[in-house]
């Protein structure tokens, strides 16, 4: 086995947890969210489910993805989970409820980066080196799920953050940015391709939520004299 593969083998394997429980854990929480304000759409489809089989789409987990990532010899990388179902008008109060239901599955983000920092912490203090794979693991859980987080925090609809802003907005202009969803996803590829969402937003809000993270473990890194 060449050197390449090899390595290439162990970044997959690294990261295929981390990335497994972020999509998962993110489209469940979307489903608790909505069932807690009324609506049980997600649960008659069984996708409040932690089974990642039951958000998996094929072409957006998987093959847009893997083809990507080799079409861009590992420097580009792009997809998406299947969405979990919201019907918003059987929410009890379909405007404010959503921002709460979109925000959920971020949320579940940051508190999973908070505990793969917790993780590495614990590793860290009974001895182990950066270079093992359980610290390997949980460095990768904490970037995987800020990015997870982040790049859903992008308002624009249908991502998270366009669905909390409108929201937030008054009901005439949350209308008209809600239009915009056929055509969300293809403008934030467009984005990625061109480098602006990565300058402009991935990467300072990456570093402001890992700043966060650290803020909220330090008790236990004191704790464990790290």
């Amino acid at each position: 086995m060449s050197f390449e593969i090899a390595e290439l083998l162990r970044t997959i394997s690294i990261y295929t947890l981390p990335v497994l429980f972020a999509i998962t854990l993110h489209e469940a929480a979307h489903g608790y969210a909505a069932r807690h304000f009324g609506d049980h759409t997600a649960e008659r489809e069984g996708r409040i489910t932690l089974n990642p089989l039951a958000h998996i789409d094929p072409i957006g987990t998987l093959l847009m993805p893997a083809a990507i990532f080799v079409l861009s010899a590992g420097s580009f990388l792009f997809g998406y989970a299947k969405p979990v179902p919201v019907s918003f008008g059987m929410l009890r109060n379909p405007k404010k409820d959503m921002v709460w239901v979109a925000l959920a599955g971020p949320g579940s983000n940051m508190a999973q980066a908070v505990l793969w920092a917790s993780t590495l912490a614990v590793l860290v203090s009974l001895g182990y080196g950066s270079s093992d794979f359980l610290v390997e693991v949980s460095k990768a859980g904490i970037f995987v799920n800020l990015l997870v987080a982040v790049f859903n925090l992008l308002p624009l609809p249908p991502l998270d953050g366009g669905r909390v802003l409108v929201g937030l907005l008054p009901m005439r202009p949350a209308l008209l940015l809600s239009r915009v969803e056929p055509w969300g996803i293809w403008i934030v590829l467009g984005l990625m391709l061109a480098g602006v969402l990565t300058s402009l937003w991935i990467r300072p809000l990456m570093e402001a939520g890992f700043q966060l993270v650290q803020l909220i473990t330090w008790p236990l890194r004191a704790l464990l004299g790290l």
